[in-house]
């Protein structure tokens, strides 16, 4: 009978231990899994592998291309939360409150691949004394200070 599942956080801890210096057995004891699954962490053999398939049948087949994708199209500000309401008018008792994460993952996906682009911030380091000061400034009183310069 397999044990329950090994969360991200308990191999986070894992590893954390094993790079503070503390030995397997000890960072397994810390993290609360047993020595095997800390050896399969050690070799890189996660025990959460990504599936590929689904586990049930979607339950927006029916109206994701023909009505959402449309929706989203038209309108990509539009959040999930707006459709899941839009649904529950359009088809009552149907679409419950609790496909709501499902959509937003849903909709994030759409977006990410075919949505809007995201506007792009650059941000600017100034160190200092990689930009050089001139060699003379002159004050609000007129006086001229001849100033370093820095490299």
């Amino acid at each position: 009978m397999p044990g329950k599942a090994i969360t991200v956080q308990q191999v986070q801890l894992y590893l954390k231990s094993r790079t503070d210096g503390a030995t397997q057995a000890c960072a397994a004891a810390k993290a609360g899994v047993s020595k095997r699954s800390a050896r399969r962490i050690d070799k890189g053999h996660s025990s959460q592998r990504e599936r590929n398939w689904r586990t049930r049948t979607d339950p927006f087949e029916q109206v994701w291309q023909s009505e959402l994708v449309n929706l989203l199209e038209s309108r990509p500000q539009l959040s999930a939360i707006t459709l899941i309401e839009y649904l529950q008018e359009r088809y009552p008792g149907q679409y419950s409150d609790s496909l709501r994460r499902a959509l937003q993952r849903r909709v994030k996906q759409w977006k990410a691949l075919h949505g809007p682009a995201k506007a792009v911030m650059f941000r600017q380091s100034h160190t200092a004394g990689e930009q050089r000061l001139s060699d003379f400034t002159e004050l609000k009183g007129g006086v001229q200070v001849r100033a370093r310069m820095y490299k």
